[in-house]
């Protein structure tokens, strides 16, 4: 027999899972193409204030982009800052930039890992003192937690709301320049980088900021760097580096997940795994049922851009079943691209049958369950 209590619990969880359901589909409804198509991109942007006519803003309007993404280092200019100089200054841009769109749930990302990978840096006023995750395993659980409550805290205090972590990566070839020698993996045994990397997940929804675990399908045993370029992992991939992600696929605790750009002939012989229909639809949706947001990481790195172009890659990754397409105009002057150059490509590739909106629509609602829960 159920208690009255976890009855009534009950009743107001479904009855708030339909008021969500239905909230989405109007939502959905009400989207202009542009709109539609938007709300798949995640941009970078030079700037460290959003006014209402700045490109960015306006880009956040017309397109109702799913989010941005900031960095410090400015590419063009190294003496100047590109979105981060302080925090007073982070704080106004945050509140420029939700004045910016339609539901004040813009998803606002950095990269805010620990260690080599703090966007948020003491020179500009924050702490900038969290340790990376190899040196995280050290402290005792209570330290861990206090240490990434402290994360979520600074994150949400300047309005930053989607923080790009974990790193679920397997500590497993010490040649690995991108994970291993950065000391970025939790260790080699997935129940301990599971252990640690739910600790981060959950101090940073105590904050009100949401996460994403990276990189499927494993970057641990890679010994290339996929900004530069094309990185095959076939033959040192280990089946391994999935255990993480098929741990916490069906879990409340896991927001979304960053696919990589590494080749594993494994998984697909063809493509790499943020242009793999088999990797993300295949493995992560349909096999380890994981329904929530898949965003790539970024598609202007080098293993990428060199080898695909704009126009197959939209095609590639939206057919794979990635749900945020992420171009951060970090990487190069030479890669920058406009936001409407995106959307236009997109919506010739509806046009010509190579993409099907109903597609686009899926990830659409994807994201707007990301953002309910902001």
């Amino acid at each position: 027999m159920i208690k009255k209590g976890i009855l009534i619990s009950l009743l107001l969880t479904l009855n708030s899972c339909a008021t969500n359901t239905s909230y989405i589909e109007e939502a959905q409804s009400k989207k202009t193409l542009d709109e539609k198509i938007g709300s798949m991109l995640m941009v970078g942007f030079m700037g460290t204030s959003a006014p209402h006519n700045s490109q960015i803003c306006q880009d956040i309007r017309r397109y109702d982009l799913a989010g941005v993404i900031l960095f410090d280092v400015n590419p063009v200019n190294h003496k100047q800052a590109k979105n981060i100089s302080s925090k007073a200054q982070v704080t106004k841009l945050t509140q420029e930039l939700q004045a910016c769109s339609k539901d004040g749930k813009l998803l606002i990302a950095v990269d805010q890992e620990g260690g080599k990978v703090q966007r948020l840096k003491s020179k500009y006023g924050f702490y900038g003192k969290f340790p990376k995750a190899k040196d995280v395993i050290r402290y005792s659980d209570a330290k861990v937690k206090q240490y990434y409550e402290k994360m979520g805290a600074e994150l949400s205090s300047v309005g930053i709301n989607y923080n790009l972590a974990p790193d679920v990566d397997l500590a497993l070839n010490k040649r690995n320049h991108v994970i291993y020698k950065l000391g970025r993996s939790f260790g080699a045994n997935p129940k301990q980088v599971v252990h640690y990397a739910s600790i981060f997940m959950n101090a940073m929804h105590d904050n009100g900021v949401l996460t994403s675990l990276k990189h499927f399908p494993g970057h641990g045993s890679s010994l290339g760097d996929t900004h530069k370029g094309f990185v095959d992992v076939t033959k040192l991939w280990k089946p391994i580096e999935l255990e993480p992600y098929k741990m916490l696929a069906q879990t409340q605790t896991i927001d979304s997940v960053m696919v990589a750009h590494v080749f594993n002939k494994n998984l697909d012989s063809r493509y790499p795994a943020t242009l793999s229909k088999k990797t993300v639809n295949g493995k992560l949706r349909g096999e380890f049922g994981f329904n929530g947001v898949v965003i790539t990481d970024d598609l202007q790195m080098g293993a990428i851009n060199k080898k695909y172009g704009l126009k197959n890659t939209l095609k590639l990754a939206i057919n794979a079943g990635d749900d945020i397409l992420l171009f951060g105009n970090q990487l190069s002057v030479k890669s920058m691209v406009k936001t409407s150059t995106l959307v236009n490509t997109i919506k010739q590739l509806i046009q010509s049958g190579e993409v099907k909106l109903s597609d686009i629509e899926t990830s659409n609602e994807r994201v707007e369950r990301l953002k309910a829960k902001l």
